[in-house]
């Protein structure tokens, strides 16, 4: 499935129509709380600020105060007000600031939200969206880096979804605001297209101006390749893209790129369909390698088929430290292209 067939983006945008994912975001939000009235904003910054990376950007003024809610600097009891409105059957999209901060506020997330459900014989819906930012590259050290998405996906009880673009930002929000399940919603600073951070080309793209839902649960094929599969999401779909792009130019080499977009559900036959085609995987992960996402990919094709494989699964993720402060070490633990190049190169003999 490629993110500009039917489910990516319903309709063509207009011409010239080109959006920030951080704008596609705050749009998504922006049209379902134009259509349902229990849809409500809140988080740190959120308001007048915006957001701290845009997604929540002229929220304020649309919808004034009473439905995009500025807290106080206390996870806990913000996103418990959440869970508490979800409960009760609004549908509230909370900020959490940064991924990291998730800590503080662990019982509400696994322990509530993600549980009620189930504690109440499915009698009680908990239709929220957590939202968070996630991601290195910027030095912003080991508090403010982590992805983490693996860390929830491990959780049963929540969905996970992860755009890394701006036409599936916008979608997925708006699919997420619609589920009757708690769904964490988690966007790389990198992909935001933000002026004051690194730019990157695809971070702004055409994006339908109709509310439209990205379902959930659906990878996307966004380079179609014939020699090995790279499995990844977020900011490294853009990184696995770029050496995709130069291997085929320089060595012949065609990678096929598949963005989870989802962690859960996971679209596990795509993955399988597009490894059972090259022979070879190669899973890309921002999250720590041990227990995570990776482990989780190359287990699935080992339980299925490992028949399937010429050649052992290769892995970049971050490995098992902290992430660093300075520029040097961030980069070394970070699956940049250069790494995933050579991950691609060892895999493929070339």
């Amino acid at each position: 499935m490629s993110v500009t067939d039917s489910a990516a983006q319903p309709a063509s945008a207009p011409a010239g129509r080109r959006l920030t994912t951080a704008r596609a975001i705050a749009e998504g939000i922006a049209q379902e709380m134009e259509r349902d009235p229990g849809v409500f904003v809140l988080g740190e910054d959120i308001g007048k600020y915006g957001g701290i990376f845009g997604a929540t950007g002229g929220l304020l003024d649309q919808f004034g105060p009473e439905r995009v809610l500025d807290t106080p600097i206390s996870e806990t009891a913000f996103i418990g007000l959440g869970i508490g409105a979800a409960v009760e059957g609004m549908r509230p999209v909370v900020e959490l600031m940064f991924a990291d901060f998730f800590g503080v506020a662990m019982d509400q997330i696994y322990n509530h939200m993600a549980k009620i459900h189930f504690e109440s014989g499915g009698n009680v819906r908990v239709p929220m969206v957590l939202m968070m930012a996630a991601g290195g590259g910027y030095s912003d050290a080991e508090q403010h880096s982590q992805c983490l998405w693996g860390t929830f996906a491990h959780m049963p009880g929540m969905k996970v979804v992860v755009p890394s673009n701006p036409a599936d930002a916008k979608g997925l929000m708006i699919s997420a605001i619609r589920d009757d399940n708690p769904v964490i919603y988690v966007f790389h600073k990198g992909v935001m297209g933000l002026p004051w951070m690194a730019k990157n080309a695809r971070s702004i793209g055409p994006v339908p101006e109709q509310p439209y839902e990205t379902p959930i649960g659906s990878a996307a094929v966004t380079r179609e390749g014939s020699d090995a599969t790279v499995v990844t999401l977020s900011l490294s779909v853009h990184h696995a893209l770029d050496v995709a792009e130069q291997m085929s130019a320089e060595q012949g080499i065609e990678l096929e790129v598949i963005d989870l977009r989802s962690l859960v559900p996971l679209d596990r036959e795509t993955v399988l369909a597009s490894v059972g085609k090259t022979g070879h995987l190669l899973v890309v992960d921002e999250d720590y390698q041990s227990f995570g996402v990776s482990g989780e990919i190359a287990a699935i094709v080992a339980e299925t088929d490992p028949g399937m494989l010429r050649a052992p699964v290769r892995r970049v993720a971050v490995p098992d430290v902290p992430i660093p402060y300075a520029r040097s070490l961030e980069r070394a633990v970070l699956p940049v292209p250069e790494r995933i190049r050579a991950a691609a190169r060892e895999l493929l003999g070339a």
